[in-house]
């Protein structure tokens, strides 16, 4: 898998401005000189240049040392505001968290200085003055208050001058946490090598590099075990605990949320792209739950944007929100429609832009991009390719899954990970001439690969129940009604590969999935959705209303109940409820903050929602 260093910024935004290959996948488009150009109504489109009011390059930077503490340089005129800064202790609890000192340092035309000399006395609760080095946190805000970047440095003093450190800016996390092993992974400020320590073994990087991940094996399931990464002269502590063995019974709980960009009342509930109020809210709750792990299915963040250095800025946000709570549980996301990373053309009369899934895919779409920001479990599917609309078996026309589509278990249980916006295009239903896939809709290899991956479940007698998690609810409730996998009733809407529909419309593709999670299976027991921004569950069953009327395609008959769990109240603005011909099976509907708790215990699970805001309990309900 590859990941996005900061020295490879440089070279992505080469990547920008160079001529690529358009994929045989799209259609009427072509390039002016480097500029592309879509032929759309008899005119000629040409791509907008790349807006971003923000980037990850021009934000998370090196500061230089100084005689009072370190000064920062944005290399931009135009950026004025302020950064609030102040220690942070890791002696002091064990979710690390700045505490800001009483008096900010200005920006003023992209320039500003952390006093630390300042910070002495009876404000040096790090002891600093002794150790000679310590952990600065800091949070950037502009001139009209809007929230950029909360980071973090290490500092040296040698008693006549500060200097920056290696410092670890992102993570640990821990990913593929399995019986016997996982994965931790994190990223420096500078390449370097560093050392992780667990189990009595320590894993040092071969080489100097700003990613850093290791895949530690031969554990014991279910055990608890301390680990340490040594950075530098700077040492962190925390701890894991191993999946139990498959198929073991041992009662657990598992968290689940989606949507967590940006939502309104100021402050932390934008972070440039992500509700961090509610994220942190959210995540502790989880944690204090003694949660095994936590699923978030999609809209991360604000996204729909065309230039990938404001996308990882954003993805760094996100991942700065939960991270003090990444140390100690795995956190597995899924791909939203809001994870858009798009070529944009204009559109008269609409306020958003056309947009297509940008490329060469491999290294640039938002997929992509999407992978190289985590880690996460892959799978054997690797693209929409070789399926009977590949319009060229010689290239690649279609983005990679990547870890965008996968599984994992957890004793008795497994997650299934699906990707409900790939090959994303945004306005395709308006605008079919670029060709693209819709929102919510499941190309025909990946809903091959979820009931391969299905039936290997359904044979699995270690395997009591599964989930199935993606951004997109097959059935929506409120706010969402003219797109997920009903829009309106319409099943004329589809994906167009090379110019061409394909045969199936978004109402029979629906079908197919339900067939596949209902009829195909007896262990799937709930299908966690978001997109909608509120939380709600719906009994899906055979005498539910679900067809527009004057359906001419065949109705298939649902066998058994199952239960869609949606829940995108992570902090995204509300959605209300809309009337809809399934609406008398949906119940606890709340536009409230939610955070799904699940617990099983063997084949008897239970389900808690709670307002991580308040704490207050919404409902809970037996599932299984």
């Amino acid at each position: 898998m590859r990941k996005i260093l900061l020295s490879s910024l440089v070279i992505i935004a080469t990547l920008i401005n160079a001529q690529t290959e358009i994929p045989k996948s799209y259609s009427n488009l072509r390039y002016s000189g480097d500029t592309l150009i879509l032929r759309w109504q008899d005119a000629d489109l040409h791509q907008l240049k790349e807006r971003a009011r923000y980037k990850y390059a021009e934000i998370v930077i090196n500061p230089e040392g100084t005689e009072h503490g370190l000064k920062y340089d944005f290399k931009n005129e135009n950026l004025n505001g302020t950064m609030y800064y102040g220690f942070i202790n890791y002696n002091d609890g064990s979710f690390e968290y700045p505490v800001f000192f009483k008096k900010p340092a200005r920006i003023k035309n992209g320039i500003a200085e952390l006093d630390i000399s300042r910070m002495s006395g009876k404000y040096d609760m790090i002891n600093w003055e002794y150790h000679k080095k310590g952990t600065i946190g800091y949070r950037i805000v502009d001139d009209k208050g809007f929230f950029i970047y909360d980071g973090r440095i290490n500092f040296k003093f040698n008693e006549k001058n500060f200097s920056p450190s290696p410092t670890i800016i992102e993570g640990p996390f821990i990913s593929k946490l399995k019986d016997t092993k996982a994965t931790i992974w994190y990223k420096t400020n500078y390449k370097v090598k560093t050392t992780l320590t667990i189990n009595k073994t320590d894993f040092t990087d071969e080489n100097a590099k700003y990613f850093h991940s290791f895949t530690i094996k031969d554990l014991e399931p279910a055990k608890k075990y301390n680990y340490s990464v040594k950075c530098d002269e700077f040492k962190y502590e925390y701890n894991l605990k191993t999946a139990p063995k498959k198929g073991e019974k041992t009662p657990f709980t598992f968290a689940y949320a989606s949507d967590s960009r940006t939502g309104q009342g100021g402050g932390e509930r934008d972070i440039f792209g992500v509700n961090a109020y509610i994220m942190k809210k959210l995540s502790a709750l989880a944690v204090k739950e003694n949660v095994a792990f936590m699923q978030f299915s999609g809209d991360l963040i604000d996204g729909y944007s065309n230039s990938i250095d404001q996308i990882n800025l954003q993805y760094a946000n996100w991942k700065k929100s939960v991270e003090p709570y990444g140390h100690y549980i795995p956190i597995y996301v899924a791909q939203g429609n809001h994870e858009a990373l798009i070529n944009t053309f204009p559109m008269m009369g609409l306020h958003f832009p056309i947009g297509i899934d940008k490329f060469p895919f491999d290294s640039m779409s938002a997929e992509a991009i999407f992978a190289d920001n985590f880690v996460l479990p892959e799978s054997e599917l690797t693209t929409e390719d070789d399926n009977k609309y590949d319009p060229s078996e010689n290239t690649i026309d279609f983005p990679p899954y990547n870890e965008t589509v996968y599984n994992y278990t957890y004793g008795n249980t497994a997650i299934v990970v699906l990707n409900s916006n790939y090959w994303y295009a945004t306005l395709l239903d308006r605008v079919p001439e670029t060709s693209g896939n819709m929102h919510a809709y499941i190309m025909d290899n990946q809903l091959k690969w979820l009931k391969q991956t299905l039936a290997k479940f359904e044979n699995d007698d270690k395997i009591d129940n599964v989930f199935v998690t993606l951004h997109t609810p097959v059935f929506p409730n409120g706010g969402h009604a003219y797109n997920d996998m009903w829009y309106n009733g319409n099943n004329k809407i589809r994906p167009i590969v090379a110019g061409k529909p394909v045969e199936k419309g978004i109402i029979e593709r629906r079908d197919e999935f339900l067939d596949i999670v209902v009829n195909k299976t007896t262990k799937v027991v709930a299908l966690l959705t978001g997109d909608e921004h509120n939380y709600c569950k719906l009994l899906i069953n055979d005498k539910m209303k679900r067809y527009p009327k004057n359906y001419d395609k065949p109705h298939i008959k649902l066998n058994r109940i199952l239960y869609q769990i949606n829940n995108g109240s992570a902090g995204a603005p509300y959605y209300a409820q809309e009337e809809l011909p399934w609406s008398e099976f949906a119940s606890g509907f709340t536009t409230q903050h939610a955070l799904v708790l699940i617990d099983v215990d063997g084949t008897k699970i239970n389900v808690r929602i709670i307002n991580p805001d308040t704490l207050e309990e919404i409902e809970h309900f037996k599932l299984k």
